[in-house]
């Protein structure tokens, strides 16, 4: 019998295109790290939690963020168009609201809709392989999360430390710590007079933390090797190869400023913990110098 071909009208194909020689294989990856922001949304405008995290994460080592884009707010916006021109960004327009109706919300039985949380997993998945050929890892986590070491002083530290303990490994698993945005460090030597206009969370204000109720499903954030990933979903991956590690809290483990999760806690029972401020002699300056180059500094801005 001989084959015959098919004709399949108004199809769209997406080129595979990591399909890599073993020379090719050798060369240097274009980046160490690439963080993954699956998406924005509502119009999102907590600009100075943003820059700050963005800026925290540049000195710790990252190259590049993705961040999949359905809407935000006018500054976060101007905030988002400067990172992209400098190239520190990549904005991927994500505009499903036009085509679905997407859950606004985590827990499906809540807020329903025909895809889950603005396809969050689609996009994390897409980032994932969009950074195969190009990064060496990959970070998995929200905008206002943090993946912060506390025994190194960058990424990669912490990383050639950690491979070489886990040789076999290609995920890292990093718990998450809750700082209530609604504590503030008493002092107030960081609300500083130049970001008074700028919306959103000053997360240097924020150095009490909540002990995670271990007792309870408690989610992690990720570290990857992409090519060791085949599939991820939000908290841990679901197809991989080699092994998976939990990365111990002392070394490394997410500050993350948000509204409590445990808000029964009474402010006795929260720790400090000051590790953001370890890095505020870079930090402060960087923040200023990119809302600056937004136009998103008042009179009160740094030069």
């Amino acid at each position: 019998m001989q084959p015959h071909s098919v004709t399949i009208p108004n199809q769209t194909w997406l080129p595979i295109r990591n399909q890599k020689t073993g020379r090719e294989e050798e060369q240097k990856l274009q980046f160490n790290f690439t963080v993954c922001i699956s998406n924005l949304f509502g119009d999102y405008n907590n600009v100075l939690q943003f820059a700050q995290t963005l800026e925290m994460y540049r000195l710790l080592g990252v190259d590049r963020v993705v961040i999949y884009n359905t809407s935000c707010g006018p500054e976060l916006d101007r905030l988002l168009q400067s990172y992209s021109q400098e190239g520190f960004v990549e904005m991927v327009p994500w505009p499903i609201h036009r085509y679905l109706n997407p859950s606004k919300g985590w827990l499906f039985s809540q807020s329903g809709g025909d895809v889950h949380y603005f396809s969050q997993m689609t996009t994390l998945n897409e980032c994932i392989y969009r950074s195969m050929e190009r990064s060496h890892y990959v970070l998995l986590n929200d905008i206002d999360e943090i993946i912060m070491p506390y025994k190194h002083n960058n990424l990669m530290s912490l990383m050639d430390m950690l491979q070489k303990q886990q040789p076999n490994t290609g995920v890292f698993l990093f718990e998450n710590h809750i700082f209530p945005k609604h504590h503030f460090e008493p002092s107030g030597r960081f609300h500083l007079p130049q970001w008074s206009d700028v919306p959103g969370v000053n997360i240097l204000e924020h150095i009490y933390k909540e002990d995670p109720d271990r007792s309870k499903y408690h989610p992690y954030k990720m570290i990857v090797q992409p090519r060791l990933v085949e599939q991820t979903s939000v908290h841990e991956v679901i197809k991989n190869f080699g092994e998976r590690f939990k990365v111990p809290m002392d070394v490394c483990r997410i500050i993350h400023v948000r509204v409590a999760l445990r808000g029964s806690l009474k402010f006795e029972q929260l720790r400090e913990d000051k590790r953001l401020w370890d890095f505020q002699k870079k930090l402060i300056p960087n923040v200023d110098k990119v809302l600056k180059r937004a136009g998103l500094l008042g009179s009160e801005g740094r030069s």
